[in-house]
C-alpha cells in the first residue's frame, strides 16, 4: 500500500489544494480511535488519508474503507498533502505516479452508482467474480465482442493490471468494479446475464461466512441469469466444492453439471499452479431454467434534520448491536469541528456488511463517502441507525 513516513508535519489550513487534489477537513480521534483523518477530493471522488503516530514518527496512508482505485490517485494525494504540510519525510514507497495505460484504461473502472442508477441493458452481460490476474476475463472479452463483461475484484493490483490490459488490447466491452460481489448482484436487472464465472474463490475454510457462495448468492444468481444462463464455479478446494454442492442440493429445483479435471481454453495462473501440483480441479455449472420477476427496490438513506452533536458524543458506544437479520456497529468517533463529528461504522447483513462513515452536525447527517447499497437489510439497518441517533421510530421502504 502506498505510504509515507515522516518525522513531523504541519497541520494545514483547510480547505487547501495542490496538483488537482483538494483537502477539505481534518478529523481528530475522540473515541476508540488513534489516527487523524484528512478528507481528500479528486474530481468527484472523496476519500480519507490517515495519519498515525508510530515509534515517534507519523505514518501517512490511505484509509482502507474509502480507498479509491486506481492507486495513482492515492499516490498523488499523499505527495500533494506532504508538500502542503511540509512533511519531514524519512521514507516513501511512492515511485512514478504516471502510468499512461492505467490512466487511459481507468475510464473502464466504474463505481457502484454507475450500475445502481442506470444498469447497462443494451447487451447481454457476463460477469466474472474475483478475476485475479484477468486471464480468463480478458480472453472472454476478446472472443465475445458483442457481450458486455463486468469483472469484480477487490485486490487493487489485479484491478490495475486488468485496466492496463483493457487499454493495451483495445477492448471496449469490459467494465471493472472494485466491489463485493454478494452486494453487486442485488443491482443487476432480472433475466439479463448469460454467464456468471466464479473461478478459484478464496476457500475461507476458517471463516466460511466470508465465502461468495451462500443461499442468498444462489438465489440472486438465479434471478439475474437469463433462461439457460450458467453459474460456473471452478475450485481446487474439495471443501469448497462439497460446501457449494450442499447449497445447491438445498434448492427445491436445480439443474447441475459436475465436472472434474476438464481442460479449459484458458487457465488462470492459479489453475496453472494447481495443475503443476497435480491437484484436482472441480467444476459445477448451474443451468438456470427459470424466468424471474423484475427487480423492484425502493427506499431512501436520508436523515431527518439536525442532531445534538454533544449528546451523540456523550452517549457514544462502540458495542455491536445484533438483530435477527442484521447488525449495527459504531466503531470509532472523530471530531471535525466544535459542532461536527465523524462516525466510522459497519452495518447490514452479517455476511456482506457495509463499511462507511457518517458525518453529523447541527444541520443533519449524511453517509460518507457515498450512500449505502440499496438493499432490504441495509434499509432496515438505516432505519435503526436513525432511531439510535434521533431517539424515535423511523420508516423506510424495501423490496416489493
Amino acid at each position: 500500500m502506498p505510504h509515507i513516513i515522516a518525522r513531523e508535519y504541519k497541520k494545514i489550513k483547510t480547505p487547501a489544494q495542490r496538483d488537482g487534489i483538494e483537502f477539505l477537513w481534518f478529523a481528530e480521534p475522540l473515541a476508540n480511535a488513534s489516527e487523524t483523518l484528512v478528507c481528500a477530493k479528486h474530481e468527484n471522488i472523496y476519500f480519507l488519508l490517515t495519519i498515525k503516530r508510530k515509534n515517534g514518527n507519523f505514518i501517512i496512508k490511505s484509509d482502507k474503507t474509502t480507498r479509491p482505485t486506481p492507486s495513482t490517485i492515492v499516490k498523488k494525494a499523499l505527495k500533494s498533502f506532504c508538500s502542503l504540510a511540509e512533511c519531514d519525510v524519512i521514507y516513501s514507497n511512492i515511485a512514478n505516479i504516471k502510468d499512461r495505460h492505467l490512466e487511459e484504461g481507468s475510464r473502464f473502472l466504474k463505481d457502484i452508482w454507475f450500475f445502481a442508477q442506470n444498469f447497462p441493458k443494451d447487451k447481454e452481460v457476463w460477469i466474472e467474480i474475483g478475476f485475479g490476474s484477468g486471464r480468463h476475463l480478458l480472453h472472454q472479452a476478446r472472443q465475445n465482442p458483442d457481450i458486455l463483461f463486468i469483472g469484480l475484484e477487490i485486490h487493487k493490483p489485479s484491478i490495475e493490471q486488468v485496466l492496463k490490459q483493457i487499454k493495451i488490447q483495445k477492448l471496449d466491452n469490459l467494465y471493472v468494479i472494485d466491489y463485493d460481489a454478494r452486494l453487486f448482484l442485488e443491482f443487476v436487472p432480472s433475466n439479463l446475464v448469460g454467464k456468471i464465472f466464479v473461478h478459484f474463490p478464496v476457500p475461507w475454510d476458517k471463516k466460511p461466512h466470508r465465502r461468495v457462495f451462500s443461499k442468498r448468492f444462489i438465489k440472486e444468481a438465479k434471478r439475474v441469469l437469463k433462461k439457460n444462463g450458467i453459474l460456473e464455479l471452478r475450485t481446487d478446494s474439495r471443501n469448497y466444492f462439497d460446501y457449494a454442492m450442499e447449497l445447491f442440493m438445498d434448492e427445491p429445483r436445480i439443474h447441475l453439471e459436475v465436472l472434474k479435471n476438464i481442460e479449459t481454453v484458458v487457465r488462470s495462473k492459479y489453475e496453472d499452479r494447481w495443475r503443476r501440483m497435480e491437484k484436482d480441479i472441480y467444476e459445477i455449472r448451474m443451468i438456470n431454467d427459470e424466468v424471474s420477476e423484475s427487480l423492484i427496490l425502493k427506499g431512501s438513506f436520508d436523515f431527518e434534520g439536525g442532531l445534538n452533536v454533544r449528546n451523540i458524543i456523550k452517549n457514544f458506544s462502540n458495542r455491536p448491536i445484533k438483530y435477527d437479520e442484521y447488525f449495527i456497529h459504531f466503531e470509532k468517533l472523530y471530531k471535525i469541528s466544535e459542532d461536527s463529528i465523524l462516525i466510522k461504522l459497519s452495518f447490514g447483513a452479517f455476511d456482506r456488511p457495509e463499511h462507511l462513515y457518517i458525518i453529523i452536525d447541527a444541520k443533519g447527517a449524511k453517509y460518507f463517502p457515498r450512500n449505502p447499497v440499496l438493499s432490504r437489510l441495509n434499509l432496515k439497518a438505516h432505519n435503526k441507525i436513525k432511531e439510535m441517533l434521533y431517539g424515535k421510530q423511523s420508516n423506510s421502504s424495501t423490496r416489493s
